[in-house]
């Protein structure tokens, strides 16, 4: 863990305890009222293993996929069943994996979220170009998904050698997505790869624009230490000039920035999955967040399914906040969509933001990386890159180091951070 975010986690949480996760659980989730609940479901098979991925992902096998299936479908309901009545929640997103090799039983397991949760905001799901087929977007939109988000990473055939991908034709794209409406349709890149230039990336998402998107996600290259990549990330000066020319392209543009990564040539397409005060994870590596706590389900496909048949949930680590910590993943992840209103800090804690964290939104104000107008806090083109550039110290030295012992240990005793 680097020293910058043991000092950063020290200040914000007001205490130099770690942050503990530990092998244990409540039976019974505090969810009910969570409020702007959201749900995630992950499905970790995938064709074949993209060697830059960090997510939890297993080889397509179909019977395996389908014990899966059926776990996940058992999941879903103990949880939901915990309490009398439908849950409101504002959206269902499906992750992996490749979520659309699963698009055949893809409404049975809506099916069962929906006898126990009712999803304001649509339903999302990840893509593989590949299955940006009209067979399978034809059965993903009859199963009630109104958002998809494409993996492209680069229509480059360059960036795609350089990932261990194949090239994406996106005449095939625009063909099947011409055939089939969604109300989002998300591509996702990787930028600050080695070399790449605001010609190669402002290429990328024209292209995606013009077969069809209407939503664009950016995401940074992280070099996790656990995957089989060799790419190395680009250096901090580099990123910070590419982010900036892309950011002013999409200005010029007219489109809007919906988050840290995220640019829509439309107001009302938007895709993301992690703005929600609270939210449920079903599936392995799934996680969940709520008002006192966050839980992480084992990464094995096989414990996963051990666990559910035998009526226990899968969780294998579970950190237990402490108020000030809690105050520090909201901020954070609320942060992420480029705004904060500080009545929404309040009502959620109790305290005003001004009393638990005056002196640090003071200073971010001087420094030039938020700006404030009738109680809501903006971020800044400097301090969205400044987001960036944090996120990695705090991916590299959380998400690395718990992801890389939970793919090799289904149910570690405990960490810290």
């Amino acid at each position: 863990m680097s020293l910058f975010t043991t000092l950063t986690r020290n200040w914000l949480t007001r205490s130099f305890n770690p942050f503990s996760f530990k092998n244990d659980y409540d039976h019974f989730l505090p969810f009910k009222d969570c409020r702007n609940l959201g749900l995630y479901v992950h499905i970790p098979f995938c064709k074949s293993i993209c060697p830059f991925c960090p997510y939890c992902k297993t080889v397509y096998n179909q019977l395996q996929c389908d014990k899966y299936l059926d776990a996940l479908i058992k999941e879903i309901h103990k949880v939901g069943s915990q309490y009398e009545g439908k849950k409101e929640t504002t959206s269902l997103y499906f992750g992996g994996g490749t979520p659309a090799l699963i698009a055949d039983r893809i409404g049975e397991i809506i099916e069962a979220i929906q006898e126990h949760f009712i999803i304001t905001e649509g339903i999302g799901v990840e893509l593989h170009p590949d299955n940006v087929n009209v067979e399978t977007l034809e059965k993903l939109k009859a199963a009630g998904v109104s958002k998809i988000s494409i993996g492209i990473q680069s229509f480059s055939e360059r960036y795609q050698n350089i990932l261990g991908r194949k090239q994406v034709d996106p005449s095939k794209l625009n063909a099947a997505l011409s055939q089939v409406a969604f109300e989002t349709v998300s591509m996702d890149f990787i930028f600050a790869l080695p070399g790449q230039t605001f010609e190669d990336l402002k290429t990328d998402v024209d292209d995606a624009f013009a077969c069809g998107a209407n939503h664009v996600a950016i995401y940074p290259f992280i070099d996790f230490s656990f995957t089989q990549s060799k790419v190395k990330a680009m250096p901090k000066k580099q990123k910070k000039e590419l982010l900036d020319q892309i950011t002013n392209y999409f200005n010029q543009k007219g489109y809007h920035r919906n988050s840290i990564w995220t640019f829509s040539n439309k107001e009302e397409a938007k895709y993301s999955s992690m703005t929600r005060e609270n939210f449920l994870g079903f599936g392995c590596s799934a996680t969940t967040l709520l008002e006192k706590q966050f839980k992480i389900n084992t990464f094995s496909v096989d414990e996963y399914c051990k666990r559910i048949n035998n009526d226990e949930l899968p969780t294998s680590l579970t950190i237990r906040f402490t108020p000030r910590q809690r105050m520090v993943y909201f901020l954070f992840w609320t942060l992420y969509s480029m705004h904060l209103d500080e009545r929404d800090f309040e009502s959620f804690f109790g305290v005003p933001l001004k009393k638990a964290y005056g002196l640090e939104f003071w200073l971010a104000q001087k420094l030039g990386f938020l700006t404030k107008e009738n109680g809501i806090y903006s971020m800044t083109m400097k301090g969205a890159f400044y987001y960036h550039y944090y996120e990695q110290f705090y991916t590299l030295s959380y998400i690395d180091k718990m992801w890389g012992i939970m793919r090799k240990e289904a149910f570690p005793e405990h960490l810290e951070f």
